[in-house]
């Protein structure tokens, strides 16, 4: 049998997933690693930390399912998106913890350059907006704050990253300083229409262009490591919502997928031409094979199972996420409580960085079951924000399927709400590691042991498909309160 070694590293753990020749999970290890919160609106990982969970979980994986390098065809990595690290040429040691892509820090960067008028054109060369999200502005506070770091990045001794290429460099043994075209194109750096870094937009963020990686196809040689007892080659990347686009097989025009993970990521594909948005959306690279990018339109929502975590840790009314759609089911119906969770501001299409949480309509029966359920809400209501913003760019088409996964797709209540909020039917698939599966297709393909597209896409296998129940009277006044609310919290 011969396998494939996915690297899938998140914001909150590191995994490795093998899949055999079928592309079946033969076997997974997993490790969480520490978040760091130094100020509020900061969120940083020590990418040290990180490297060493990577490397734990694979050996781990390796071992428990008996299984040899010489066994290992190729290894795919997808990894959290715009999380950045500044590490030395030639120790390969960070400067600096990961700033990771919840943190806020960089706000009053991208307000100065928003105020001196500088934001149509980056969004008109990377499909994306000034915000703190994205790399390119942390790369410059790094810069600007980290003793002689500057100096040293224009003297080449410095290299930037997101977390895909660090592990690159870590695994190639500092050979390869690489990255794919779809993590590229959410730095902030990248021109995603001729496919190169912008030099005039690194000349803004006064980031040198010396540090920034090679970028190649999402199926490319990206190197091979010798780190798990043998030769196995790198030969696929791509950040993770564009990775679980591909594990979702939405390789055609139209079709969308939704992730529910730490944030929530929508992706529309849109075929190989841009797709420019009037609704504050991002445009972005849904992937790029054989030198040909194809696009997507992104809504980003930075918190969906981050509220079910705040839930068990903050709240602790919950012992596990599971539970929130058990109890979430026992809420009272006349009770209309709405959560807006923008514990790290609102993503798309407000993009509110500085805004924060608010719970309405709390009564004196108001108890644990109600803020579950408004907290499970809260991502089907953000959902379908987006849903309205995408069928604003790219046409209102009454057949689209929405396709799910990560961790909060299993809650059938979550699941049901959520075709009930958007008027539409929910897709879940039978393989719902399909961020973990998107990358193994890509090194699986590049290595001759996967199909192809068409192969792929015939592969995908429905688990269940939720059709909307709710009265749409009761659905639309829902949805009403949602606004009514989310403009309050803005207000505030």
């Amino acid at each position: 049998m011969t396998y494939i070694l996915a690297i899938d590293q998140g914001t909150t753990s590191s995994r490795a997933i093998l899949f055999d020749e079928n592309m079946q999970r033969a076997n997974t290890a997993q490790q969480e690693f520490t978040q760091y919160f130094p100020q509020e609106g900061w969120v940083e990982h020590d990418a040290e930390e990180i490297w060493e969970s990577v490397l734990s979980v694979c050996r781990e994986a390796m071992k428990d399912a008996d299984i040899s390098a010489d066994q290992i065809a190729a290894i795919g990595i997808t990894n959290q998106r715009e999380t950045t690290v500044i590490w030395d040429r030639t120790t390969g040691k960070p400067i600096h913890n990961a700033i990771v892509w919840q943190d806020r820090r960089t706000a009053e960067i991208c307000d100065r350059f928003r105020k001196a008028g500088c934001e149509d054109d980056v969004t008109a060369q990377t499909g994306l907006l000034l915000d703190p999200y994205f790399s390119g502005t942390k790369v410059k506070w790094l810069l600007d704050t980290v003793p002689g770091a500057r100096s040293r990045a224009k003297a080449g001794e410095l290299l930037f990253g997101t977390i895909d290429s660090f592990l690159i460099w870590r695994l190639t043994e500092g050979r390869i300083h690489a990255t794919d075209a779809t993590n590229a194109a959410r730095t902030l750096l990248f021109d995603i229409h001729n496919g190169v870094w912008s030099e005039e937009i690194c000349d803004l963020l006064d980031v040198p262009m010396a540090m920034l990686p090679e970028v190649k196809d999402c199926a490319a040689d990206f190197g091979s490591t010798a780190l798990f007892g043998g030769d196995i080659p790198i030969l696929g990347v791509a950040g993770d919502q564009q990775a679980a686009t591909i594990g979702q097989a939405c390789f055609h025009p139209g079709m969308m997928k939704s992730t529910y993970g730490t944030g929530c990521f929508a992706l529309l594909n849109t075929g190989s031409e841009p797709v420019e948005s009037k609704n504050r959306l991002l445009t972005t690279i849904a992937y790029q094979l054989d030198g040909q990018r194809t696009y997507a339109l992104e809504g980003s929502i930075f918190i969906a199972g981050a509220a079910v975590q705040w839930l068990r840790d903050a709240l602790q009314i919950i012992d596990s996420a599971p539970q929130s759609g058990e109890l979430a089911a026992q809420a009272d119906s006349n009770q209309h409580v709405v959560l807006v969770p923008a514990f790290t501001g609102l993503g798309a299409p407000y993009w509110k960085p500085d805004c924060r949480g608010a719970m309405f309509g709390l009564t004196r029966n108001s108890g644990r079951p109600e803020i579950a359920r408004a907290t499970l809400e809260s991502i089907a209501f953000q959902t379908r924000d987006l849903w309205h913003a995408m069928q604003g760019d790219w046409g209102d088409d009454a057949n689209v399927v929405l396709r799910v996964d990560g961790g909060m797709s299993a809650s059938n209540w979550a699941m049901q709400g959520l075709s009930d909020i958007l008027g539409a039917p929910v897709d879940r698939p039978v393989m719902q590691e399909t961020t973990a599966l998107g990358a193994a297709w890509l090194a699986g393909s590049k290595a001759g042991v996967y199909p192809d597209r068409d192969g792929f896409s015939d592969a995908w296998s429905l688990d269940r498909r939720f059709e909307p129940e709710m009265a749409r009277d009761d659905c639309e006044a829902a949805y009403t309160r949602w606004q009514r609310a989310v403009s309050a919290t803005m207000a505030f």
